[in-house]
């Protein structure tokens, strides 16, 4: 039997069931491509953390509020039968679940998500949308602009690569170079 932790195409499935929206399918593929990335350097499995990362969001267009998302998601993933490790990693992402951050997974999820998302609108505002434009001061200046991609959470970014012991200005370079590899997928 295929263990569905590590079977993408079986997730995938799970995500497009969930997801329609073309903007959350991209943001699920951006912080999946920024996490195999840290997998790797890791030396962690890049599958696993990678559906972890691609489940994250699933559940958020049917279940936007904060009572809903991420609590529905998790319920069917359980009956579906993932791991409590794998449903708890996609619940610390969110501060409000209260589920804590204790694995390198789950602190790698946290640093990544608001970051890829940031990333893209970047991305998007460059004169050729391309994320081969894309650099760390142009990431940084944006982030002190408050009206900028006002929804994302920058206090989450600092504080994301923070918990991970590594300096801000690496951690978008990581993550810019992850999403370059997959900029197709990604639309950038």
């Amino acid at each position: 039997m295929n263990d569905i932790h590590n079977d993408r195409s079986f997730c995938l499935s799970i995500l497009k069931e969930y997801t329609k929206s073309e903007s959350l399918l991209k943001h699920a593929f951006a912080v999946e491509s920024c996490i195999k990335a840290y997998a790797l350097k890791f030396d962690e499995d890049e599958n696993y953390w990678g559906n972890v990362a691609l489940l994250h969001d699933f559940d958020y267009e049917i279940f936007p509020s904060e009572e809903g998302h991420p609590f529905k998601g998790n319920e069917i993933l359980k009956s579906k039968g993932f791991s409590e490790e794998f449903r708890n990693a996609i619940m610390s992402h969110a501060d409000y679940t209260g589920v804590p951050r204790n694995s390198l997974l789950e602190k790698v999820l946290f640093a990544c998500d608001e970051l890829a998302g940031f990333i893209t609108a970047v991305t998007y505002v460059r004169p050729s949308k391309s994320i081969d434009e894309v650099e760390v001061k142009s990431v940084l200046k944006k982030m002190k602009d408050k009206a900028f991609a006002r929804a994302v959470n920058r206090e989450d970014i600092k504080k994301g690569a923070e918990k991970l012991g590594i300096l801000l200005e690496e951690h978008i370079q990581f993550c810019i170079d992850a999403m370059k590899k997959n900029k197709d997928l990604l639309g950038l």
